[in-house]
């Protein structure tokens, strides 16, 4: 039997996580949305500890969704308000449907950011990073400026900032990857802008006070887009894979959003970092003969695996958290199917072959 517990006023029941049920495969957008937005009993537990609502800001991305509901249905007596652009107005829309309120606001404009309310839990998911090579000005706007302005107007909150692990060097294979106390040795300006998103959450922390976590993630699985994703379909379509960056972590889309919102229960001042990702380091030649297997094609691959890759070392997220629920062994079977199945793509490739930081 299932877990159930008592979700929002006309929102119905929510169910639980339950890893030992894992589906099969997801037959829609809609089954793998519910999914993601599951929560586990130790998300219940965490924010049950963390006083007061939350508000995501930038989550109409590609995790913001599934966040702002999984936040929703893990405490569903909290209000959970989802700012973004919106350009996309079924985004809005859906959200609403889970019972998320939402704002329209674009985060550039600081009267936007002063006017939205105060509430003591900030989840920071705004940035940019797709064509980042192509405006850099607007990545580092994004990615810098935005950061202060939130981080000065929140100054009472709990902030929780994305960042990511291309903030780190590459590593060599066959160690643990980059930990937290990894000098930063961004390459290329979208890491580089990412370290001073994180500087000026630093700062500002310095400044009034405000707890927050550093949140650095690579790489997130979903359905629709990823690491595991991109090498999936480029089997499908017979296409040849690079092996040159040669390993990879990954976790789970909703294993990272879990993380996310219990790094509010785990803040410091000033604001430290938390490495998010899979425990296990992936040969990418592996990946793409289990695709290759599972998708009946034959694996071309070409290249010879570098010594070094962008990994991360995630003993202190596994301490705080304990490990990702869902197994790498799943993911490849879900990503397969929905691959096979040609079913709805974000078309946002993560790029992770880059190894000179430029995206």
């Amino acid at each position: 039997m299932q877990s159930k517990q008592s979700g929002s006023p006309g929102h119905g029941s929510v169910e639980l996580l339950d890893v030992a049920r894992l589906p099969a495969r997801f037959e829609s957008v809609e089954a793998l949305e519910d999914f993601l937005s599951r929560p586990s009993q130790a998300l219940i537990d965490d924010l049950a500890q963390v006083d007061g609502d939350i508000m995501i800001l930038g989550v109409a991305g590609k995790m913001g969704p599934t966040l702002a509901r999984l936040a929703k249905n893990a405490a569903p007596h909290k209000r959970v308000i989802g700012v973004a652009r919106f350009s996309d107005a079924a985004v809005r829309q859906r959200l609403e449907s889970w019972g998320i309120e939402t704002i329209a606001a674009d985060l550039l404009d600081r009267a936007a950011i002063e006017a939205l309310p105060r509430v003591p839990n900030i989840i920071f998911a705004a940035g940019h990073k797709f064509g980042a090579k192509d405006n850099q000005a607007l990545t580092w706007a994004m990615n810098t400026h935005v950061p202060a302005l939130v981080a000065d107007t929140f100054r009472t909150s709990r902030i929780v900032g994305f960042s990511t692990g291309n903030i780190y060097p590459l590593t060599p294979v066959g160690r643990q990857g980059a930990s937290e106390s990894t000098p930063p040795a961004p390459l290329g300006e979208y890491a580089q802008s990412c370290i001073g998103r994180e500087r000026m959450f630093e700062y500002f922390s310095s400044k009034h006070g405000t707890p927050g976590r550093i949140f650095r993630l690579n790489y997130a699985i979903d359905m629709r887009y990823g690491v595991l994703f991109d090498i999936a379909s480029k089997v499908h379509r017979g296409e040849t894979v690079d092996v040159t960056m040669g390993h990879v972590n990954v976790i789970w889309q909703g294993d990272a959003n879990a993380q996310v919102l219990r790094s509010l229960r785990h803040c410091t001042t000033p604001p430290t970092p938390v490495n998010c990702t899979g425990p296990e380091t992936i040969s990418v030649r592996w990946l793409v003969r289990e695709f290759a297997a599972r998708l009946g094609v034959p694996a071309q691959i070409s290249g010879q695996e570098a010594a070094t890759a962008l990994l991360s070392d995630t003993t202190l997220a596994g301490k705080l958290f304990g490990y990702p629920l869902v197994p790498l062994g799943a993911m490849l079977d879900w990503v397969a199917d929905w691959v096979k199945r040609e079913q709805p793509v974000f078309n946002k490739p993560t790029k992770f072959e880059v190894r000179d930081g430029d995206f």
